[in-house]
């Protein structure tokens, strides 16, 4: 696959926003949605939490995954932060090759 969505939880909009920025201005990624407000509950040090958080869907070619992944953990406030690859299997021809245009 080409190209793939990154999911990313985060603790509210601004570090959403600030690593959203981050990421496109080094064209890792072409675009991210953030979703405000998700409860997230989640094991953690032996106890169920629960906790509101935010997520990024960002878009982006597969081949700068490990590169994405290496930015986010050196900005992310988490431990362990979620960060989920998903391939693309298809999509509009056009925004596919937005991705390209916006990416490195």
């Amino acid at each position: 696959m080409k190209y793939c969505t990154i999911n990313c939880t985060v603790k509210n909009i601004e570090d959403a926003k600030s690593l959203s920025k981050h990421l496109v201005n080094m064209k890792l990624i072409a675009c991210s949605n953030i979703i405000p407000q998700i409860t997230s509950v989640y094991n953690w040090q032996n106890k169920v939490e629960e906790e509101s958080e935010v997520l990024l869907i960002m878009k982006t070619k597969t081949s700068l995954y490990k590169k994405t992944e290496e930015e986010i953990k050196k900005l992310h406030k988490y431990e362990n932060p979620e960060i989920i690859c998903l391939p693309v299997i298809d999509g509009s021809r056009y925004y596919l090759d937005w991705i390209d245009e916006q990416t490195i």
